[in-house]
């Protein structure tokens, strides 16, 4: 179900992770280091887009997280990342894809876009927004972001192989069975070769034919992308997602975290936007690609019932999309932060209005961890939707 929780705020940061398994909230999120890193670089005058990163690379350092370093590994053992962040102020957007070596994605996709802001290359060549694999890894290690030592644990990988190779044994199982069946029909009786007892083929009942399917989505260990939404004291907004991808994803595949409109949006306040609003998404990448959620959701909030027009969304855009009519699961999760500056009679005030700030969710996974904190607030506060 969604959920809301308005705010008045100078400074606010929210972060999300989509989890298939409960986990402890304070270990997860590491509240002590990410919120009060974050929100003093706020506090200090930094830009949203510097904080939002600050509190993305401590989720991509946590062990919890299946980002950075700690991302799902994928058929050749190896991690390929997916990172992006949008710029509200500028509407400039840093992107890098399928990238290695590097322990904060996030880190390369943020200084994309600062490069991004100063305009030109040589020659006139206009500056990338997206690279990805070996193209972004060599961008990064050229502009100063040190590349990763080499060697970690496989540990992961044969344990994510081992039940890659559970679910194709257990499929070809269950097409054998279906074919004695078939071939049966008339009463002979058939043996179950995953419990190896007898039963009929021809009363209707599974008998002892029963197989169980394996999902690598029943892992308990299995949590999906990070990301974080800010707003800072000018009221500029900032949103970043950062990912390991899917366990045991073909190599090269990108999923919504890098990509535009998908995985992250921010828009500050202007002629045709009379909210500012920033937006991370989590969840099955291609279910986000193809319905651009971020963007959707951005767009949708630009009405004054902020929670109907989440909720509208979710269902008509994401849940009902015709995109997604042939998906038998659609998963998906996002968070929105909206703003706009409020002033009774602003004629007659020599302050600056106040900073309105709402923070809204909305998930189709089964579980969400959700935390939030705004300047004024002594610590973070932390919920596990389900």
């Amino acid at each position: 179900m969604p959920g809301i929780r308005t705010y008045f705020a100078t400074n606010l940061i929210m972060q999300k992770s989509v989890t298939k398994c409960s986990v402890g909230i304070s270990d997860f999120f590491k509240l002590h280091q990410i919120y009060p890193h974050a929100i003093e670089k706020l506090q200090a005058g930094a830009l949203a887009t510097d904080a939002v990163t600050a509190a993305l690379i401590e989720l991509e350092d946590s062990p919890f997280t299946n980002a950075g370093m700690g991302s799902n590994l994928n058929l050749l053992g190896e991690i390929e990342c997916d990172a992006s962040i949008m710029d509200g102020k500028s509407l400039n957007f840093g992107a890098v894809g399928a990238l290695s070596g590097i322990k904060n994605p996030v880190s390369v996709a943020n200084r994309l876009l600062c490069e991004g802001q100063k305009g030109k290359l040589s020659a006139g060549r206009i500056p990338p927004c997206f690279l990805v694999g070996e193209g972004a890894f060599r961008w990064a290690v050229d502009h100063g972001i040190p590349a990763c030592p080499p060697g970690f644990s496989l540990a992961a990988f044969k344990r994510n192989k081992r039940k890659l190779e559970l679910a194709e044994k257990v499929e070809t199982d269950l097409i054998q069975l279906k074919k004695r069946r078939q071939s049966n029909e008339k009463g002979s009786r058939v043996m179950c070769r995953t419990c190896g007892r007898p039963s009929k083929a021809n009363d209707g009942s599974r008998g002892g034919d029963q197989i169980e399917l394996y999902s690598l989505e029943n892992d308990s260990g299995t949590l999906d992308t990070v990301g974080a939404v800010v707003v800072d004291q000018e009221g500029n907004v900032a949103a970043a997602v950062s990912s390991g991808g899917l366990a045991l994803k073909h190599p090269g595949r990108v999923g919504q975290a890098a990509l535009y409109g998908c995985g992250c949006w921010a828009e500050n306040t202007g002629a045709h936007t009379p909210y500012s609003t920033a937006v991370s998404t989590s969840g099955c990448g291609e279910h986000l690609v193809r319905t651009i959620l971020a963007r959707e959701c951005s767009c949708a909030l630009q009405t004054e019932d902020a929670h109907q027009a989440l909720l509208e969304t979710m269902q008509n855009k994401f849940i009902g999309s015709p995109f997604l009519a042939n998906e038998d699961g659609v998963l998906g999760g996002v968070i929105v932060l909206r703003s706009c500056r409020c002033s009774a009679e602003p004629e007659l005030s020599q302050e600056k209005p106040t900073l309105l700030v709402e923070f809204l969710w909305s998930h189709t996974t089964e579980s969400m961890c959700v935390g939030y904190m705004s300047a004024q607030d002594g610590k973070a506060k932390v919920r596990l939707e389900e």
